[in-house]
């Protein structure tokens, strides 16, 4: 027999595996993202203080400077605030969009975009701060409006643009970094530990009864398994020992069967009687015998006598179907005797279906001539030629209803008796043992 692909084991530790990878991606997925939001928000507060700083500075600058060196001092104080990482980029713009000061040098001299200056325009000393969050550029945008007057409510003097970084993937990494190593290296341990606990409780268990399984197989049904997990796999092993003696008496059975009819032998019969008798339940024994079957067989060969055998099995087993109850036996003995074990009140049932079906079928087997005339001629047991009726069934029926039978030995001794009775009739009949003594 070949081998499956993956073995139970190796399809197991596979589960486990993908299982720890996805919950250790799902566990770092939710960390990452955790942390990236945790630097977000900081990234946020920390660009609206620096944005506090900024405009605190210029427009100090504003006020103060010369109209001649303002540009240039706004434009040192910007880069300062750059090489100090305050910020990371800065614009700074006339109301009219003039860029005066920025941190990227090609922008001197050029003009803001409109959606710049409006993001500025709508600003006011009580609303001097803007924030926008660029998530394509991964960055924070704060638009400022300075004022040189500081009693005034209405325009702007300039406005500024300041651009922070946002947090990023690297960043959030570079934090969730040593958990997630700890935590996975807590998953692996853990699902090493489960998966010899598995290994232990339920591989284990199974490769004992596949190697007991084989074992069986090869015709030893004398090995025994021995699983003691206290569950499920426990009671399967003690199943399987109790399989293995109904395979056990199923053999000897089967070796004690009739070849012809296939129904148990006198060892199995034996066991059934006792069996009833030992747990004291209600029976009845129905012995058969078939009346003129010698001669029939010496007249139409030992091939037509099995015909005859067969048809009284078959005629014994739809008896038990039809009439009989659901724990009826049947067994042949050897020969044309056979055997029937059913209960009380099903036995008149049983009989009768025997006895009828038996005379109705048996004509088949005998020759139209033999039919006409009503008997067959054969030599008897003296040698002399005679004149045998069509076959009939006698059936003696033992019970220990009205009387207690304590052996199976017992049983046929009464059966003998009841079955000379039953013959002498000289026709299809059941006769049933009423004695109470």
């Amino acid at each position: 027999m070949s081998r499956p692909g993956l073995t139970l084991q190796n399809r197991i530790t596979t589960l486990m595996i993908l299982s720890s990878v996805i919950f250790i991606s799902v566990f770092t997925f939710i960390q990452i993202n955790n942390q990236a939001n945790a630097v977000n928000r900081y990234n946020i507060y920390k660009a609206g203080m620096s944005s506090n700083l900024v405009n605190l500075n210029l427009e100090a600058i504003i006020r103060q400077a010369q109209p001649a060196d303002l540009a240039k001092l706004v434009q040192a104080a910007i880069k300062e605030f750059k090489d100090t990482n305050t910020i990371e980029e800065a614009t700074v713009f006339t109301p009219d969009g003039n860029i005066i000061a920025s941190t990227d040098h090609n922008l001197l001299g050029t003009s803001v975009g409109f959606k710049d200056l409006g993001r500025v325009q709508v600003l006011s000393a009580e609303k001097w701060l803007a924030p926008d969050i660029d998530r394509t550029r991964q960055a924070i945008i704060m638009y400022l409006a300075l004022q040189v007057d500081p009693g005034a409510t209405a325009p702007l003097s300039y406005g500024v643009k300041l651009i922070f970084p946002l947090g990023n993937i690297q960043e959030a990494l570079t934090a969730v970094y040593k958990p997630v190593v700890n935590t996975a290296i807590i998953i692996i341990l853990a699902n090493l530990l489960l998966a010899l606990a598995i290994s232990k409780t339920v591989i284990g268990p199974i490769k004992v009864l596949n190697q007991v399984t084989k074992i069986i197989a090869a015709g030893d049904l004398n090995v025994r398994t021995k699983i003691n997990t206290g569950d499920e796999l426990q009671e399967l092993g003690e199943t399987f020992n109790n399989m293995t003696e109904e395979l056990i008496k199923m053999k000897a059975r089967a070796e004690n069967a009739n070849p012809l009819t296939k129904l148990p032998g006198n060892i199995v019969i034996h066991e059934q009687i006792e069996d009833r008798i030992k747990n004291n339940k209600k029976f009845v024994v129905i012995y058969c015998d078939l009346d003129n079957f010698k001669s029939f067989n010496d007249k139409y060969g030992i091939a037509k006598g099995d015909e005859a055998i067969i048809l009284a099995a078959e005629v014994f087993k739809e008896a038990a179907k039809n009439k009989g109850g659901s724990q009826d036996f049947i067994g042949h003995e050897g020969g044309d005797d056979f055997i029937m074990i059913t209960t009380p009140d099903k036995t008149q049932g049983v009989a009768d279906y025997i006895t009828q079906e038996f005379d109705k079928r048996i004509r088949s087997l005998y020759s139209q001539e033999d039919l006409n005339q009503g008997f067959i001629i054969a030599h008897g047991r003296d040698n002399t030629v005679k004149q045998f009726p069509i076959m009939t069934i006698s059936l003696a029926g033992v019970s220990n209803e009205s009387r207690p039978v304590s052996s199976y030995a017992e049983v046929t001794n009464i059966a003998a008796e009841v079955k000379k009775k039953a013959k002498a009739i000289g026709k299809s009949v059941f006769v049933l043992d009423k004695r109470t003594t």
